[in-house]
């Protein structure tokens, strides 16, 4: 399953960049989060409840920040499972500088498997893209109130 989208800020490079990679601005934005935890350097356990059609359940994994090139771009690898199955993921975060705001741009793929994947498999890529729209308007809100 590819994932990708833009999205606009009206913040510099570096204002969305320190909210991008704030697990306190993550764990509030990420929908379903119900903690994350660092365990490294750039490296985090997450828990998650989660529900696709007639399936929900709880999931933990790892979440990394590799590659790191601030203000500009990191790479985000995802690993989890539950009762219901798993999920992994990875995708490319750009920022780019546009006048005075930035555009964030996402792309990735990620696979996933078990009952989730059989019952809401036509549903998953919809799902991802609301999860991201949503994250991504959330992490928005945060940069405006700051």
């Amino acid at each position: 399953m590819d994932v990708s989208g833009s999205y606009s800020f009206a913040a510099s490079p570096d204002a969305v960049w320190k909210a991008l990679t704030d697990p306190t601005v993550i764990a509030g934005c990420l929908p379903g989060c119900d903690r994350l935890e660092p365990i490294g350097e750039d490296k985090y356990r997450a828990a998650m409840t989660l529900a696709v059609a007639a399936v929900s359940g709880s999931y933990t994994g790892t979440v990394s920040m590799l590659d790191k090139n601030p203000p500009h771009a990191y790479r985000l690898v995802i690993e989890g499972s539950g009762k219901a199955g798993f999920v992994n993921g990875e995708a490319t975060i750009e920022l780019v500088a546009e006048g005075t705001g930035t555009t964030v741009r996402v792309t990735g793929h990620g696979n996933v498997g078990g009952v989730i994947a059989r019952v809401g498999q036509r549903l998953l890529g919809s799902v991802s893209k609301m999860m991201m729209d949503r994250f991504f308007a959330c992490v928005q809100g945060q940069i405006g109130s700051a």
